[in-house]
């Protein structure tokens, strides 16, 4: 993103929702002179346009300069059907399988070559986790994403066996490898990762399906993340099914209505 060129005749709206771009997982806060180099627009617009974003409650100067992602961006993505509908009907499921494995608990769905995650639910004790509700990471290093990768078209599935870059030294980078991998995660129906994306970390995930007149289509993923020693992965298996079966259940119920 950084060093975009500005381009003539941009109108206001796209200046300033190439501010908002400007922010990022690894970019959650940003000067003025940063996020002016990262748009390619000058100093005294960008200055405009943010206070007019900080007005509205877009984004919220801290003390120290910088400029954050406002709550008001927050509410309105917390209206996107996606996390709308999914978070609705998945939270009861979510909340019930943390309170029978007392362990981090999420749910995420399939964007592009990431895994979107889009709820979750831990404890004090549950194994520290580098997702959080929002964020983004690759298909091919995550427990919820080999499970949407496996059930993803064959152009997303050869798009990400091209660009496999290691995480941890534990990270899945041979296509040949991922692609058995993939193979045997169709046939179980559940993936596993052991500190692929961070170290102390594993985590088993199983696909969310909707039944449909052509067949079942997985249209999110459920996970769990557990220390890497313990050894009784595939007895949780079940009890994540029937959480995801009964997601699934409830989604197809509320789209009848739809």
């Amino acid at each position: 993103m950084a060093g975009r060129s500005s381009t003539p005749g941009r109108s206001v709206t796209s200046r300033a929702l190439g501010i908002l771009d400007a922010f990022g997982s690894d970019t959650p806060r940003l000067s003025l002179s940063e996020i002016a180099e990262r748009t390619g627009t000058p100093l005294t617009t960008t200055h405009r346009l943010l206070a007019e974003l900080a007005d509205w409650g877009a984004l919220v100067r801290r003390s120290d300069g910088r400029y954050e992602v406002g709550r008001k961006l927050w509410d309105l993505g917390l209206l996107a059907p996606v996390q709308l509908e999914l978070r609705q009907v998945a939270a009861p499921f979510l909340l019930d399988l943390h309170t029978t494995i007392r362990d981090t608990v999420h749910l995420a769905v399939r964007e592009g070559l990431c895994a979107l995650y889009v709820d979750r639910v831990s404890g004090r004790g549950s194994v520290p986790v580098v997702s959080q509700v929002g964020s983004r990471l690759p298909l091919h290093a995550t427990g919820v994403g080999k499970v949407l990768l496996a059930a993803a078209p064959d152009d997303v599935v050869e798009q990400t066996l091209r660009s496999l870059r290691p995480i941890t030294r534990h990270t899945v980078v041979d296509p040949v490898q991922l692609t058995r991998e993939l193979a045997e995660i169709r046939r179980r129906r559940y993936a596993r990762t052991c500190e692929e994306m961070s170290a102390g970390a594993a985590s088993i995930a199983v696909p969310v399906q909707v039944e449909r007149a052509a067949g079942p289509l997985a249209v999110a993923a459920l996970g769990i993340v557990v220390p890497p020693h313990r050894r009784d992965l595939a007895r949780l298996v079940p009890a994540l099914e029937m959480a995801a079966r009964g997601i699934g259940r409830e989604l197809a119920r509320s789209q009848e209505f739809h």
